[in-house]
């Protein structure tokens, strides 16, 4: 039976939200296209009528992640607008995402996978996707005068990445609420909860 183009256009973008998640979730090694099928409520045989390969589908799936992330991180700076800088960190740097991979940043999740990739356009989504970051950082002002100081924001990107990554290595340990907050902490600055409760 011929699917109509509406229905192929709403397959792909099942095929790529699904993989944008298990992707994330398994790396680009750890889940097949069977299983990413499968998981779209798909058959395998449908996968070639969208995708060249396995490869293409990290790439697009890569770009719907970040798609999907930008678009979280936005939400989050509107919530905070006196204080943007303290907002991204909050919701990047926090148990939500450490314990969401599969909904979360690229970055923490895949950065490995795609260094030791030898396919220069899924390295290019993750430059993007890094490039972006700085730019968005260093246009955040901050409500507290003391915040990240002169920090350059590639340190800041690193800090935050890196913080995620460790946080999901001992997420059962209590080890992995104190780094979360000791990085919050060392580039937001003290929360104003805890600057109340200091004065």
């Amino acid at each position: 039976m011929r699917v109509s183009r509406v229905k192929a256009l709403e397959n792909r973008e099942q095929i790529l939200e699904t993989a944008a998640r298990l992707l994330r979730k398994h790396g680009f090694e750890g889940i097949g296209v069977a299983d990413i099928m499968k998981a779209a409520g798909l058959t395998h045989g449908g996968f070639y009528r969208n995708f060249a390969s396995k490869d293409d589908l990290a790439v697009k799936a890569s770009e719907r992640a970040i798609a999907n992330t930008t678009a979280l991180l936005k939400n989050g700076l509107a919530q905070k607008p006196k204080d943007p800088l303290r907002a991204l960190i909050e919701g990047y740097v926090s148990s939500a995402h450490r314990d969401d991979p599969g909904s979360g940043c690229i970055l923490p999740a895949l950065a490995v996978d795609a260094a030791r990739s030898d396919d220069p356009a899924l390295r290019a989504v993750f430059i993007t996707a890094i490039q972006g970051y700085l730019d968005q950082i260093a246009k955040l002002p901050s409500a507290n005068p003391g915040a990240a100081g002169s920090r350059h924001p590639a340190a800041i990107l690193s800090e935050m990445v890196g913080a995620v990554i460790l946080s999901r290595v001992i997420a059962d340990d209590p080890l992995a609420e104190s780094l979360i907050a000791a990085v919050v902490a060392d580039i937001a600055g003290p929360s104003p909860e805890n600057k109340s409760a200091e004065e």
